[in-house]
């Protein structure tokens, strides 16, 4: 049997001939090269940031372009927002700002000083947990549970906003929070329960 060849000299030639060629590149080309990459490619800027989650102030240093979910992760090591997508689309890492829901992946931390920042982790009342939390529970709103923190977090804000009149509404304004398990007929029946 014979062995194959994993390098030819096809891709021998290739490659050599791009190397020679970098030799003849201008100066002036590759300086140019340097100053635009560096003009692009945003600096490294850190800032003292003051913000308030959970009704504690935190101080903490960060980069002027992290987010507020990896500010909460990775910063002040408040795990329970999750990083499903980091793309605003699955909802996992839905907090609460000033009483609204957003998307923490999408919101830069820089964006927060001066408001109130709500996670998983400051809705129950220390041991109490949330009537919300206690629905997800009773009506087995979760499977795997990682979307979960990020559901409940949009199911509180759903009945505060008064969108709970049918589970056609109900369906609507969670449509943002996904589920890879498929917990929504408990989820739905929570939201109902903590409505009534």
């Amino acid at each position: 049997m014979k062995k194959a060849h994993t390098h030819s000299r096809r891709l021998f030639l290739q490659t050599s001939s791009m190397l020679a060629s970098l030799a003849f590149i201008p100066r002036s080309v590759k300086a140019f090269y340097l100053e635009t990459r560096n003009f692009l490619v945003a600096s490294k800027k850190t800032g003292s940031l003051a913000v308030s989650v959970n009704k504690k102030l935190y101080t903490v240093e960060a980069d002027t372009r992290t987010t507020l979910l990896d500010l909460l992760r990775e910063n002040l090591q408040l795990t329970g927002t999750k990083k499903g997508c980091d793309h605003g689309q699955c909802g996992a890492c839905t907090v609460h700002i000033d009483g609204k829901r957003v998307l923490s992946c999408l919101t830069l931390a820089a964006m927060v000083p001066g408001k109130e920042v709500t996670t998983i982790e400051g809705l129950s009342d220390g041991e109490h947990l949330h009537p919300m939390q206690q629905a997800f529970i009773e009506c087995d709103g979760f499977q795997c549970g990682y979307c979960t923190p990020g559901q409940i977090m949009s199911a509180v804000a759903c009945v505060q906003e008064g969108h709970t009149h049918s589970v056609t509404e109900i369906k609507e304004f969670m449509s943002g929070n996904l589920c890879r398990c498929g917990a929504y007929n408990g989820i739905v029946e929570a939201i109902q329960k903590v409505a009534s």
